[in-house]
């Protein structure tokens, strides 16, 4: 028996608990076929595309009357302008086409889609503006100020609820497309892990192909799913499962030839190949395709950590932190006079944390626990539920009533905007840590301390106490590596989901 017909075998014994898991079979991923499982791909960008029409007319009918008022039958009357609101639209969704925002890798995951719709209004705008000065139109200046910023703010947030959506299906098991990775099986099991852990890109892994030394007849299935075949069957393997999608991790079997090889066999098949960098966590504007000796290769730029990006980035901290205490100052006092009369102690919870360079401070939160907590550590130590390194517990005794609400909503960590405008932290970074778990720190984690600390970052939207050591290693040195401000204002709007959610709290 081959190794395929042993993997098929596989695939089908382990059915029952692929079903209770995913709600799929092999029969019926067999019986869908790549088509039918992309089918909703058109449809959903014909939404999105009926989506940013309909945004862009409640905008212009929006600016028409901000603009020019309601006539006496209620309706605008200025003819010479009413034009507008017909002709926005079509002109919002030919500036989308050229931003190349409909374009179906953009979608449904990451920032580019909403990178790509925020410059196609910013070009436009900057077109309206040239075009009515060089042909000296009359275009009312009132119209696009109101019509066009509202347009980008309505497409953006409709733009959001479809992928919402889109995410909630796939977590309910639909609008799924299969994956086969390839490689070895250090390198399966990490890129498997990860699949599942950002399970909303919507990939479903249905098997791997391993080198023929990885994968023997023996053990057919490892990490949960089947060894579907060696790396010489990956062709054969994804025209008998009509696999959408092919995942290829570094390894010496396929070097530059072979992968080539490949990649022209799939070209015979509907599967699209995917190809893991040697280089991870980095992303984004760092990693450039540049040809270099006649070849097309990855130049890995620097994060850039000083100079002007930095400056601008501490500038935006320190007046949004100085804002947002004005702005919150009755919730600031109403939470500490509510902290002061349920329980002993004081207000507030100083604790020494590190932040850049290596350098202490004093970070600042409202206190949460009763008095004396941190001498009660030890005695708790062994009902942790961290991850080995941080200490958390779920139900800790110490924690008073106020105190688990405010931990809940992160109330508690409103006096940190003080941090932020002293200079200590940012709003978003690492999570400070403290100076006995630093101590513990292997080489990786030391990255983490060329920024400041912040009081949101991408441990608080990826699950916060829920997280393993090795995740939270990951999601810190992945936020040094792929630092932006764009970067910062998306972990900014999650942590407001993250907030009322509430997972990993305690």
């Amino acid at each position: 028996m081959t190794l395929l017909e042993s993997g098929q075998r596989a695939a089908t014994e382990s059915r029952p608990n692929a079903d209770r898991r995913w709600g799929w079979s092999i029969a019926r991923l067999r019986g869908e076929g790549t088509a039918a499982r992309r089918a909703w791909k058109p449809a959903y960008v014909r939404r999105v595309v009926i989506g940013d029409i309909a945004c862009a007319l409640v905008a212009a009918l929006v600016g028409y009357l901000v603009r020019f008022g309601p006539g006496v039958s209620g309706f605008p009357v200025q003819q010479a302008s009413r034009w507008m609101i017909a002709l926005l639209p079509v002109v919002w969704v030919a500036a989308m086409l050229v931003g190349r925002a409909y374009e179906q890798r953009f979608l449904w995951v990451g920032p580019e889609e909403f990178r790509r719709v925020f410059f196609a209004a910013v070009l436009l705008v900057a077109g309206v503006g040239t075009f009515s000065w060089a042909f000296r139109l009359e275009i009312a200046r009132g119209f696009v100020v109101v019509a066009l910023p509202l347009a980008a703010l309505l497409t953006l947030l409709q733009r959001h609820a479809q992928r919402t959506w889109l995410h909630r299906r796939r977590a309910q098991g639909d609008l799924l497309q299969t994956a086969l990775i390839v490689g070895h099986r250090s390198g399966v099991v990490a890129l498997h892990e990860q699949i599942e852990r950002e399970a909303y890109h919507g990939y479903r892994v249905i098997g791997c192909c391993l080198p023929p030394a990885n994968a023997g007849a023996q053990s057919v299935v490892f990490d949960g799913i089947p060894v579907l075949g060696t790396l010489d069957e990956v062709v054969e393997v994804v025209r008998q499962y009509e696999v959408d999608t092919v995942a290829v991790l570094p390894s010496p079997e396929l070097d530059g030839p072979a992968l080539r090889r490949l990649g022209w066999d799939l070209e015979k098949t509907s599967a699209e190949l995917l190809l893991a960098p040697a280089v991870t966590e980095i992303a984004g504007p760092r990693v450039r395709i540049r040809p270099v000796c006649g070849l097309p290769l990855l130049h890995l730029e620097r994060p850039e950590l000083r100079g002007v990006r930095r400056l601008t980035k501490e500038s935006f901290d320190r007046s949004a932190a100085a804002g947002g205490l004005l702005l919150m100052a009755p919730l600031l006092a109403m939470i500490a006079v509510v902290v002061a009369a349920t329980s002993r102690g004081g207000v507030f919870y100083r604790q020494e944390r590190v932040g850049r360079d290596g350098q202490t401070f004093g970070m600042l939160k409202f206190r949460s626990m009763v008095a004396g907590a941190d001498r009660m550590v030890e005695t708790l130590e062994g009902s942790s539920d961290g991850n080995g390194v941080l200490f958390k517990m779920r139900g800790d005794p110490r924690v008073t009533r106020i105190g688990a609400v405010l931990r809940r909503y992160s109330l508690d960590e409103l006096p940190q905007l003080i941090n932020v405008v002293r200079g200590d932290m940012s709003l978003v970074g690492p999570r400070p840590p403290l100076p006995t778990e630093v101590e513990r720190y292997g080489f990786d984690m030391h990255r983490r301390f060329l920024v400041k600390p912040g009081i949101t970052g991408l441990w608080q939207v990826s699950g916060r106490s829920d997280l393993s050591w090795d995740d939270s290693v990951r999601i810190d040195v992945r936020y040094v590596e792929n630092w932006s401000l764009a970067f910062d204002f998306m972990i900014l709007w999650k942590t407001v989901g993250a907030v009322f959610r509430g997972s990993g709290a305690y």
